[in-house]
């Protein structure tokens, strides 16, 4: 595939973030690879629908568009997809900017045809102006960013994360969309791992497929305040716990885990050595550190354990339905031609 066209998917759910929502669309109409179309989905709030669309009232290559399953973000996502036109569908978080060429570097991840799925880097910006001390970069997935043990450059990896990654449409005709039941929900425990349970489904489906992750498209992620308090470090770490458990029972603890063991036993205690070395060094934030990352791991284990218990008790769900509609040709842009460039910033 040569000059895919992109659908952007947004999804969005409160006027708390306006000014985000508003900054994440611009900086899709900026790319110097013009998407195909920006689909904002708004889940389950009217009056963010209405005040959305009266913002893109004349603004060509935006659409707006309700939620048109149960609330969360993996049935907002299904509706981006069966709305969508693009013979690839990126997904953007409501609070990241892309840089520039974040388009561009997923465009090209796709000439090799065996390649179903390109990821990207995600940039932490602290709402404080810097990232906390004590907190270790090995656990940037807390505040859905790129974690200190990726691999980098253009590299095969296992699954790409949701808030930074891009799908040719024939990955969800062979393994249908995300799971209902498993991310996020509103303003509910920040469950995650939607999209883990999709790529390994997909690679079952597709024992051929390739999925990568591109360090170059790159995408700034705001952390707001409550985010780099402790509190919700030990909150979003259980929720990934009780996450991963709904990952292996759909997919098995052999492929659900088969990372996070690698990430476990290699890159934890690394980071733990280098907290307690700063720490004899009496560099800031370093005892801190390694025990953020032993917290973060008895946490997790905890989350893990009692949503193992759950899923063998039949006390939590989840579905996976088909992706319809999207006729994955190639369309015209708003200005009815594709141009290089955008608007800049």
């Amino acid at each position: 595939m040569t000059d895919p066209g992109i659908s952007v998917v947004i999804c969005v759910y409160t006027e708390d973030r306006w000014e985000d929502i508003l900054a994440a669309v611009s900086s899709v109409r900026a790319q110097s690879y013009p998407a195909l179309e920006t689909l904002l989905v708004v889940d389950h709030n009217p009056a963010l629908k209405d005040r959305l669309e009266r913002e893109y009232k004349e603004t060509g290559g935006v659409r707006v568009l309700a939620n048109a399953g149960p609330r969360g973000l993996s049935a907002g996502r299904n509706t981006g997809i069966a709305a969508s036109h693009g013979e690839v569908i990126a997904f953007l978080d409501d609070d990241a900017v892309a840089e520039r060429d974040w388009l561009r570097r997923f465009a090209e991840g796709y000439a090799d045809p065996r390649v179903v799925a390109v990821g990207g880097r995600t940039v932490p910006v602290w709402a404080s102006g810097r990232r906390p001390a004590w907190f270790p970069e090995e656990f940037d997935w807390v505040v859905g960013c790129t974690y200190k043990g990726l691999p980098p450059g253009r590299v095969r990896v296992r699954n790409v994360l949701g808030g930074n990654a891009s799908f040719r449409r024939t990955a969800f005709a062979a393994a249908g969309g995300f799971a209902t039941g498993i991310g996020r929900d509103g303003d509910r425990r920040p469950l995650g791992c939607e999209e883990t349970e999709l790529c390994i489904r997909l690679t079952r489906a597709r024992p051929d497929a390739v999925l990568l992750i591109d360090d170059r498209a790159v995408i700034h992620h705001r952390v707001p305040e409550p985010r780099e308090h402790f509190a919700y470090f030990r909150t979003r770490t259980y929720a990934e716990g009780l996450s991963k458990a709904l990952v292996a029972k759909s997919v098995g603890a052999d492929k659900g885990l088969e990372s996070e063991r690698r990430y476990t036993t290699r890159v934890l205690p690394a980071g733990v050595a280098r907290g307690l070395r700063d720490a004899l060094l009496a560099r800031p934030g370093g005892a801190g550190r390694a025990g953020a990352i032993l917290a973060g791991v008895l946490s997790a284990a905890g989350g893990y354990a009692l949503g193992s218990l759950r899923a063998r008790r039949g006390g939590t769900t989840f579905s996976v339905a088909p992706v319809e509609g999207g006729t994955g040709e190639r369309t015209e842009g708003a200005t009815g031609e594709r141009t290089e460039g955008g608007t800049g910033e």
